[in-house]
């Protein structure tokens, strides 16, 4: 692997890792404004805000399908692990970003 693509790799992560975290708490926030219990729609919205991490990390999801369908209909395998490495990757720093306002909040803990 390259040091561009390895540059990306940390990047999607930390876009991902970002989205749910800046997105939890706007959302705390606009909660407390509105009279609900910040945390809990913290701890919601880091769940539900999964996959739009994902999306952004990634760029969009045509780009993805594109090289993936390169990777498959030309042989290009490079292409395939790439695209796959960068999902991972960007569901890493989702899940990790869920993970630490999962802590923060302590919701669901039993």
């Amino acid at each position: 692997m390259d040091r561009d693509f390895l540059a990306t790799l940390v990047i999607d992560y930390f876009v991902a890792f970002g989205v749910i975290i800046g997105g939890t708490i706007l959302g705390g926030i606009g909660a407390y404004l509105i009279g609900k219990p910040p945390l809990s729609v913290m701890h919601d919205l880091a769940s539900s805000l999964k996959i739009w991490a994902l999306v952004a990390a990634i760029g969009g999801t045509f780009d993805a399908i594109s090289s993936l369908e390169r990777g498959i209909f030309e042989g290009t395998h490079a292409d395939i692990f790439k695209t796959i490495m960068m999902i991972f990757i960007a569901l890493c720093g989702a899940h990790t970003g869920t993970l630490l306002v999962q802590w923060i909040t302590q919701e669901g803990i039993k």
